[in-house]
């Protein structure tokens, strides 16, 4: 009979108890994020709104997190049935019940029912925020989806689509929710949408409405109950001029697919528990949203718009949840006889990884109020000005360092973190791949920025608006106000190059835009840092970020390096101390 060995195995014991010391409330780990909404909100978030996401909190560790841990630990993806057992064409995707339950407890927090004012702009984003802790975990891409469409119904469709969809579209019971998602990529077009060429043509027989007739290629959510897609109704202008948006109901009857085929599902890089498909419509039966003339600022406005704003909250949630795995494992794991945490290459990696996703955190809720002032119809037209370029701008750079943080994350792991069931990251890294791609790549998103800046003159707009926010700063600390003006000036007259000459721009205008958002982060940062209820740790990572990002030369290497290390890990250096106590060290 087999025996278990009886030799000790201290590693053994420090993986035991570094996972029973991770947090079972993802709200309660992320200490700063009342005090983020506070700023941007200019007052407390009410107790409820407080509990609910302190309620939510748990239910994403507790019960949504083990749902997808089993999904992906069993490789429990969607899977297409086009017919039933009588050989009738159903075309219905079937999930894992495990994906059903993180779907009830998704929907039921009330994360899709939050009003479209002030005050719900901030709940959707925080609540998003802790269920993106998770990935995507096939419920992230549903809530943004929905969310948009719901946006879009709200704000440009007849009375008579609201009446039908709207309250199924921000119901608590995912038994009777409708899910909503977008197709709006083409294969020949991608990015291009003017390219699209799915066609629509007015219905001889039901007045008002239209049959859709094309193939749609990324089809996300493509078991969704309400599908939103722009096509071209017959004889319109080329190009996003003449494209329209419509919904098509996935059934008309309960059962028989609406003219739709689902060509095959995509076997993705990462959000593998999402249903992402290539479909064809044959006469789909479908009503515009809005006017047809105003389709694609209706995708734009109300669907992109929406998509790239969560993907911004998603990428961060990704980030904090990679530094909460790589920060705990660090004061566990222990090697040549101490803790890792006590090696400075490590404690520089936990470090940046902190920064960044305080970075993002900070620039993704600055954009919050700016969605949040426009929901509730206070934005002044410099506040639109600024959104139209943060929403872009924000998803560029945090998708991007979303990637690179749940990286750095498997390297602080090691071989562990490469391992598929002993942590989430590599699940997290796929999903964040993924992210980066959604709702236009880097270099679409950056072209798309430089040609509303050049066309609107919104660079104006964001210099003024980053004055401003540093002119809030009640106690300007040191030289960093000084050195993220003198990076904004040294900037703007390479930005304004790039608006004069256009093929100095497509050279350079990327790393421009990207040098551009580095201040507005710096800035958002510094603005968190100057509140009363501010901690040490927040001034140290405002300064580490300015260090790392905006200083003509880094510091790296001196010694006043390793003081800004440890006054940004702060707290999250206990139980473990450096020799010197990081907290009778000033960072210079």
């Amino acid at each position: 009979m087999y025996e278990e060995a009886t030799v000790a195995q201290p590693g053994r014991d420090e993986l035991i108890r570094w996972r029973a010391s991770k947090p079972s409330n993802f709200f309660t780990a992320l200490p700063d994020l009342v005090s983020i909404m506070e700023l941007r909100m200019g007052r407390s978030p009410s107790p409820s709104l407080i509990e609910k996401l302190s309620t939510f909190g748990e239910t994403v560790a507790t019960v949504i997190e083990p749902a997808v841990q089993i999904l992906e630990r069993n490789r429990e993806f969607p899977k297409l049935r086009p017919y039933d057992e009588l050989g009738q064409h159903i075309d219905e995707i079937e999930f894992h019940p495990t994906q059903y339950d993180a779907a009830r407890a998704a929907w039921g927090s009330g994360i899709l029912a939050t009003t479209l004012d002030f005050d719900g702009a901030f709940e959707l984003a925080a609540q998003f925020l802790l269920l993106s802790h998770v990935g995507e975990g096939g419920q992230g891409c549903p809530v943004v989806c929905t969310a948009g469409l719901r946006r879009a119904i709200e704000h440009r469709a007849s009375d008579e689509l609201k009446e039908r969809y709207l309250s199924r579209l921000t119901s608590t019971d995912a038994a009777l929710a409708l899910r909503g998602s977008q197709f709006l990529t083409e294969v020949q077009g991608g990015s291009d949408v003017g390219a699209n060429v799915v066609e629509a043509t007015a219905d001889a027989h039901v007045a008002g409405a239209w049959r859709i007739t094309g193939e749609k290629w990324f089809c996300s959510v493509a078991d969704a109950d309400l599908f939103a897609v722009t096509a071209r109704p017959a004889g319109a202008d080329p190009g996003t001029k003449g494209l329209a948006c419509f919904v098509i109901p996935r059934t008309l009857d309960g059962a028989t697919p609406n003219g739709f085929r689902l060509r095959r599902l995509k076997d993705k890089l990462g959000t593998r528990a999402l249903a992402s498909a290539e479909i064809d419509f044959d006469n789909a039966l479908a009503w515009p949203i809005g006017e047809l003339h105003d389709g694609f600022k209706i995708a734009v406005t109300e669907l992109l718009n929406t998509s790239r704003w969560l993907n911004a909250i998603g990428s961060t949630g990704i980030m904090c949840r990679a530094y909460l795995e790589a920060s705990t494992f660090a004061q566990h794991r222990e090697a040549f006889g101490s803790p890792i945490v006590s090696f400075p290459t490590v404690r520089e990696q936990l470090a940046l990884m902190k920064t960044e996703a305080a970075a993002s955190l900070a620039s993704t809720f600055a954009l919050t109020e700016l969605v949040a002032k426009i929901d509730g119809g206070v934005a002044t037209e410099s506040d639109i000005a600024i959104h139209r370029f943060l929403v872009n701008a924000n998803k560029y750079v945090t998708s991007i360092t979303a990637s690179d943080i749940v990286h750095r994350a498997i390297e602080v792991l090691g071989g562990n973190g490469t391992i598929e069931d002993f942590s989430p990251l590599p699940r997290l890294y796929r999903d964040a791949v993924v992210f980066e791609s959604w709702e236009g790549t880097h270099n679409v998103l950056c072209a798309q920025v430089y040609r509303d800046c050049a066309r609107l003159g919104l660079v104006d707009h964001v210099v003024t608006w980053v004055e401003n926010e540093l002119a809030q700063l009640d106690h300007p600390d040191g030289k960093n106000p000084t050195q993220v003006l003198l990076s904004l000036g040294d900037l703007q007259p390479r930005l304004t190059r790039s608006f004069e000459d256009p093929e100095y721009s497509a050279q350079h205008f990327r790393r421009q835009l990207t040098a551009l958002m580095d201040i507005i982060q710096a800035t958002c940062l510094l603005r968190e840092a100057n509140q009363s209820t501010a901690s040490s740790e927040k001034t140290a990572i405002a300064k580490l970020f300015i260090k790392y990002h905006l200083a003509a030369q880094k510091p790296i290497g001196e010694p006043s390096w390793t003081k800004f290390i440890d006054q940004a890990l702060g707290a999250d250096l206990a139980p473990w101390q450096t020799s010197a106590d990081p907290g009778s060290q000033k960072a210079e």
